[in-house]
């Protein structure tokens, strides 16, 4: 391994601690400001005035600069599936700092989650050489990829104002799809302006192209959308949970994005294209095993018996009992 690979492959792990703290630390923040003001899971904004959530806010902007940085030093092949490790850490963190449980099966749904994930990035095609903004520019503007972000602005907007005030508190996927959707074109655009600066630092001024501040507006205004239904479910939410469905769709999405926008599967064979659709299978099938598990502790199969379990636990922390009904799909 070169000593560039071992730069991104130290910065890859460490962006991993990072987040993987990240989720726990804003968690706590969360809980200690509900505790004073309005929850942020029914619209409260009262976590932004605690210090706790700002040093988790940090810690995880701290992990995605390591991350960026990881990239500039490593294939994406080498760093993007490190990113899997930020669930295991965020997962032990909760069971250790929050006394949160995830069933045996839970744990299953986590290890296909990875597996999936990291199925399809490791067999994600090699990125195509960009010597402008302009050139990006280009490539989201066309039919395809506008067409995309067509698809995705109107579900999230009819996800926020129709199913958020509704589904909301009791469904897990309505905050975390909103994130993930959102989230894919934010990393186009991040892409994007990552690529502006790269070529400014080498030389070749990006800043003078009116392109590369509107992806910077796209990209702050996506990012303040995506932290603030994450710090809904977060504060809704078991984080164990809640951290591998948000890796496995978020990661899911970009991938498919990248795919339209970059037009990634015209430089891969038939093999490579099937072995990342078993990888969203996979994925699919830990989602599914983590949506029907998560209201489940070990030991305590019976719906009663979860119903009591919670109830203890949600009368030490202050949180109302929602009942395990509450917390399955809709048919």
């Amino acid at each position: 391994m070169s000593a560039d690979n071992i730069k991104g492959l130290v910065l890859a792990l460490s962006s991993s601690l990072f987040i993987g703290a990240s989720f726990i630390i804003k968690k706590k923040g969360l809980k200690k400001a509900a505790s004073s003001g309005v929850r942020a899971g029914i619209g409260g904004y009262s976590y932004l005035y605690e210090p706790l959530w700002w040093v988790g806010m940090m810690t995880m902007i701290v992990g995605e600069v390591a991350n960026f940085a990881a990239y500039a030093f490593a294939p994406a092949i080498l760093v993007t599936p490190l990113g899997a490790l930020s669930i295991i850490i965020s997962a032990v963190l909760a069971h250790v700092m929050l006394r949160e449980k995830l069933h045996i099966f839970g744990i299953l749904g986590c290890v296909l989650c990875v597996v999936g994930s990291t199925t399809i990035v490791l067999h994600a095609p090699p990125e195509r050489e960009i010597e402008s903004v302009t050139e990006v520019w280009d490539l989201a503007t066309e039919p395809a990829f506008m067409c995309y972000a067509a698809v995705v602005i109107v579900i999230a907007v009819i996800l926020v104002y129709r199913f958020v005030p509704l589904y909301g508190q009791t469904h897990v996927m309505i905050y975390i799809g909103v994130c993930s959707l959102v989230g894919s074109i934010s990393v186009m655009s991040v892409k994007a302006l990552g690529i502006a600066l790269k070529l400014t630092f080498s030389g070749t001024n990006q800043l003078i192209y009116p392109q590369t501040w509107a992806f910077t507006l796209v990209v702050i205004s996506c990012v303040i959308t995506q932290m603030n239904y994450l710090n809904k479910a977060l504060d809704t939410f078991n984080t164990a949970v809640v951290s591998p469905i948000y890796y496995t769709m978020f990661t899911s999405l970009t991938i498919l994005a990248s795919v339209i926008m970059f037009k990634d599967w015209d430089r891969q064979n038939p093999t490579q294209i099937v072995t990342e659709m078993c990888g969203f299978v996979t994925i699919l099938s830990g989602t599914f095993l983590l949506h029907k598990t998560k209201d489940m502790a070990d030991g305590l199969p019976t719906s009663s018996s979860v119903r009591f379990s919670k109830q203890t636990d949600n009368d030490s922390e202050g949180i109302p009992l929602r009942s395990s009904e509450s917390f399955r799909s809709p048919h």
